[in-house]
């Protein structure tokens, strides 16, 4: 299994990218949003990537964050998602999306991604619904970005000297992800279910965009609080 792509970005296609491992070029499937986030050709990237094995066919699909290709990985248990349809669904929301979505039954946001019609959607919905709450737990440890060091081998002929390069940092929306998961730990350290607790969270994140972490977990008490 291949589990991340490190080295030089050589080329940049449609949905996919050509990465450079010490002279072993990989083709890495990547979804739009993934794609407006890589640097420009010639940089050092870092991409988790997850391997689709067929009798004819092996391809890697590349993520920038875990908690990316964890979302990747659930939304492919749902009977009738491929590969190409999860990745449709991150590319079109996020994995922040994709979390509230689900969480909040809200299947046309689902819908929104390319070629997602409603009864898939409604499916992704009613399969992941009790499942989402745990990944959103884990997105604190895997909302950062692949940011390894990138050692270059040196083209022949070689001075002895190898660069070395890092890749991007997080993006906000991986912090802010970050920022969702602490928020629901925070809650259910209080007693509150995963599923309410989840429920809350992405409610307040979906009408306060830019709050942080404290101002999550104080909006979402609020709506919890009996009435």
């Amino acid at each position: 299994m291949i589990g991340r792509i490190a080295g030089r970005l050589d080329w940049k296609g449609h949905d996919q990218v050509l990465i450079d491992c010490r002279g072993v070029g990989y083709i890495v499937h990547v979804n739009d949003r993934t794609m407006a986030g890589l640097p420009p050709v010639g940089e050092a990237v870092a991409l988790y990537t997850d391997l689709l094995v067929r009798e004819d066919l092996l391809q890697l699909f590349g993520f920038p964050t875990m908690l990316d290709k964890e979302w990747h990985k659930l939304l492919m248990t749902v009977q009738g998602v491929g590969a190409k349809a999860s990745m449709a669904i991150l590319g079109a929301l996020g994995a922040e999306g994709v979390a509230r979505a689900i969480t909040l039954g809200d299947a046309r946001a689902v819908q929104a991604a390319p070629g997602v019609g409603p009864k898939l959607a409604q499916r992704v919905i009613l399969e992941l619904k009790a499942k989402a709450p745990s990944v959103m737990a884990m997105g604190a440890g895997l909302a950062q970005a692949a940011t390894v060091e990138v050692i270059e081998a040196e083209p022949v002929p070689a001075a002895p000297a190898r660069k070395a390069k890092t890749a991007a940092v997080p993006s906000p929306a991986q912090a802010r992800a970050a920022s969702t998961a602490d928020a629901l730990s925070a809650l259910m350290n209080l007693g509150y279910g995963q599923g309410d607790a989840a429920e809350a969270v992405a409610v307040v994140c979906g009408e306060n965009p830019e709050a942080e972490t404290s101002a999550l977990i104080r909006l979402a008490l609020k709506r919890l609080a009996p009435r």
